[in-house]
């Protein structure tokens, strides 16, 4: 058995609010909105059940952000969304941009 350090990357990530106050729109998400549903790196706005929900189309197949999770864009141009306790654990703010 060997142990691994995951490498140090920097990747774009944004926390959705899902609503009108959301502050942070970035390019990226605006674009992935607009592509074909079921591509790598679209996404869509669902709302089943009254829930509000973000689904994201990643290289590892269909996946769904809740409200206050954060996207995350990966370094091949995948989207995925990460819980903000995991997010708050794995990753450091290295630059804010607008």
């Amino acid at each position: 058995m060997a142990k691994y350090r995951k490498k140090p990357i920097v990747i774009e990530a944004f926390k959705w609010t899902g609503g009108p106050n959301q502050t942070e729109d970035p390019i990226w998400i605006v674009e992935a909105l607009k592509r074909p549903q079921c591509h790598a790196g679209s996404a869509r706005i669902v709302q089943p059940n009254d829930e509000l929900m973000l689904e994201l189309f990643s290289l590892e197949g269909r996946m769904v952000a809740n409200i206050g999770d954060f996207i995350i864009k990966g370094i091949k141009g995948e989207l995925y969304p990460c819980k903000p306790d995991i997010f708050k654990a794995t990753y450091e703010l290295v630059e804010e941009t607008k």
